[in-house]
């Protein structure tokens, strides 16, 4: 299976998750062994595009001219809206 392909920014100190959903973006974060976590935000109708396809594989993030090979370790919806609301990536 090929790796979804996702370019994430870092999170804006100044908003808060809903916030960032009102504006278009999903909060998240990126955390990995010998790195510090990063607060993130991704365009979610991007997310939401490669995440149809791509539930249980490999993601590549960009994030600036790093990049990370990461898995979703966990994926927050409200059910009743099917909104998202939170994404974590572990690095691998």
């Amino acid at each position: 299976m090929a790796k979804a392909k996702l370019k994430i920014e870092a999170r804006e100190e100044t908003k808060n998750p809903r916030q960032l959903r009102a504006t278009g973006n999903l909060p998240g974060s990126l955390y990995g062994k010998n790195m510090d976590a990063k607060n993130i935000q991704i365009n979610t109708h991007e997310f939401e595009l490669a995440y149809r396809n791509n539930k249980d594989g490999e993601w590549e993030l960009s994030l600036g001219k790093e990049k990370f090979n990461a898995k979703i370790q966990e994926l927050q919806i409200n059910y009743a809206t099917n909104e998202y609301l939170n994404v974590e990536f572990a690095v691998i």
